[in-house]
C-alpha cells in the first residue's frame, strides 16, 4: 500500500514521503496513530496546500521533546522493590514502573518512551535506562532500585 507520512518514522522516512508498505502494518498502526494516510491524488495534493502547516507542527513537536529531555537528563529515579538477601528481587522492574515513578517526580512519561534493551530489571542497583522522547530526541536516566 502507498502511504504518504504525516510525520518522521524510524526504519521508514521523514515527513511527506510517499512510501509503499505492507497493507496490515498501513491499515492497524499508521494510519490509525495518524503517522501516515493513504496516498491518494487528492490526498497528495491535500498535503502539498498544507505542507508547511504539518512541517510547523512537527517543529513544535520536536522543541517540547528536546526541552523534555534537557529536563530529563542525567535523573536518577529510585524504585523501591521486595527482594531477597541475595539482591535479587520478587518480580521485576518493567518499563511500567519506570514510567509510573518518572510520573510521580514530576516528569510525565508513558511506557512507550522506556528503552530497556537487556530486558526486565530483576537485581538491586543502578542501572542506565534510555527515554525515547522523539524519533530524533533521547535522553539517559539512572534507575536505582532498592530493596525494601
Amino acid at each position: 500500500m502507498q502511504i504518504i507520512l504525516m510525520e518522521k518514522v524510524a526504519n521508514l522516512g521523514q515527513l511527506g514521503d510517499v512510501v509503499k508498505v505492507k497493507d496490515g502494518y498501513a491499515r492497524n498502526f499508521l494510519i490509525p496513530t495518524g503517522k501516515a494516510r493513504r496516498a491518494t491524488e487528492a490526498s497528495l495534493k491535500e498535503f502539498e496546500a498544507r505542507r508547511a502547516e504539518f512541517e510547523k507542527v512537527q517543529a513544535e513537536k520536536l522543541a517540547e521533546a528536546q526541552a523534555r529531555a534537557e529536563k530529563l537528563q542525567g535523573f536518577t529515579v529510585t524504585i523501591a522493590q521486595k527482594a531477597g538477601v541475595d539482591g535479587k528481587l520478587f518480580g521485576s522492574v518493567t518499563n511500567v514502573d519506570i514510567a509510573e515513578a518518572l510520573t510521580a517526580a514530576g516528569h510525565p512519561t508513558v511506557r512507550a518512551e522506556i528503552r530497556m534493551p537487556n530486558g526486565q530489571l530483576k537485581t538491586i542497583g543502578e542501572f542506565p535506562i534510555v527515554v525515547e522522547l522523539h524519533t530524533d530526541v533521547v535522553a539517559d536516566i539512572t534507575v536505582a532500585v532498592v530493596g525494601e
